[in-house]
């Protein structure tokens, strides 16, 4: 027979303390094999391969509670799913690490002795908008179909010719420029507006870097500005009549959208196009809708959260209309492909905040339902659009 091991034993052997054995077997995780007569643990060579596990486990991330619900019992299928979802919180977490590096990092480079406490606030708040923005993208270019590219699709819908005069508000990291930089037709003159601490001052080091290889002509001339405060908007109206005014994924960071609206209007030349997205219509809120619906779920929430859309976005409607004659709404597509149903439904619960009970009654019938659907050779494939108005004078 087997000498069994004390705690004191199994925790050298497998290099962790005795004070994490007893944790462990406290969460319901290593249970003693059996007891001396004095009363002291004792843990057998099965004991030990267990606790060996739960090392390795811990050392790439999983809490002892997600060790203790879906792994000791070393079911396969639990441990492949298990570590999928891992894999994928693990890449978030260096993404969104990376992330915090880089803002520190630019917030340090305006310079130390002229930070004060508002800045850096202020500063932070402009950061995070652009991280959760990027952090969109990031994650839809996992899933996104090979061979496209979104910001190619809205430079394509744009319609740019040669001698363009652009007026690009709020151009951040300028993937519409980036993504396209040998494709801007000749002539074309780009005036770009931007706050420091934004990706914008990524943008300014890329330009530097790559000016020289634009076309013949074009140039761009980014400025550092506030755009709701009238400074400006002094020298955007210097160089008024712009034939192409791009305001993209800005409105929600303004405290006044309306009033950049306004004064856009009145710089665009007669025959310009202002080219601007607001609120809209999730095309993923209604593909869940009707997922949920096949499904045999019943998610009355999501038909609500659809309807204040549709109220959003017909307000915003209006509103835009009262400064331009003419407003054309433009649908884009973007196709998506999918073959973990965890995936979607992480999705799903990205975009319905606050409905934890419904995800917690319905995760494994959801799961189920799209398990069927990217289990499909070539996965799931899902077409999504949003929407751009051209305004025109």
């Amino acid at each position: 027979m087997d000498k069994k091991m004390t705690s004191g034993e199994i925790a050298k052997k497998a290099g962790v303390s005795q004070k994490a054995v007893r944790l462990y077997d406290e969460k319901g995780l290593l249970k003693p094999t059996d007891y001396s007569e004095g009363n002291y643990r004792l843990y057998d060579k099965e004991a030990l391969v267990i606790l060996e596990k739960i090392v390795a486990l811990k050392q790439i991330g999983f809490s002892l509670e997600e060790i203790r619900d879906n792994l000791v019992s070393g079911d396969a299928k639990d441990i492949g799913e298990a570590l999928r979802m891992q894999l994928k919180a693990m890449e978030e977490k260096r993404y969104r690490t990376e992330m915090v590096i880089d803002a520190i990092r630019r917030t340090l480079a305006q310079g130390e002795d002229d930070l004060d406490w508002d800045d850096v606030a202020g500063i932070v708040q402009s950061v995070t908008l652009d991280q959760e923005a990027d952090r969109n993208h990031w994650l839809a270019l996992q899933h996104t179909v090979p061979g496209q590219d979104w910001y190619v699709t809205v430079f394509r819908s744009l319609h740019f010719g040669k001698d363009e005069k652009v007026l690009d508000l709020g151009c951040g990291f300028s993937k519409l420029w980036r993504n396209n930089w040998k494709e801007i037709p000749e002539g074309t003159k780009i005036f770009g507006y931007d706050i420091h601490g934004s990706w914008a001052d990524d943008f300014e080091k890329f330009l530097i870097e790559n000016e020289k290889d634009l076309p013949e002509g074009v140039a761009i001339d980014l400025t550092f500005e506030d755009l709701e405060k009238e400074a400006s908007w002094k020298k955007i109206e210097s160089e008024k009549d712009y034939s192409r005014i791009v305001a993209h994924y800005l409105l929600d960071e303004l405290k006044d959208p309306e009033a950049l609206i306004a004064k856009a209007s009145q710089v665009l030349r007669k025959d310009g196009i202002f080219s601007v997205n607001g609120p809209d219509v999730s095309s993923w809120d209604l593909y869940f809708e009707k997922a949920m619906k096949e499904a045999g779920i019943d998610a009355p929430f999501m038909e609500d959260v659809i309807s204040e859309q549709e109220g959003k976005r017909d307000d915003f409607f209006a509103m835009v209309s009262k400064y331009f004659s003419k407003v054309e709404t433009i649908e884009l597509h973007c196709s998506f492909r999918y073959d973990q149903a965890e995936d979607l439904l992480s999705k799903m619960k990205d975009l319905f905040p606050g409905q934890e009970k419904f995800f917690q009654k319905n995760a494994e019938k959801i799961k189920a339902y799209f398990e069927e659907k990217t289990g499909k050779e070539g996965g799931l494939i899902i077409t999504t659009g949003s929407h751009f108005l051209h305004c025109s004078l």
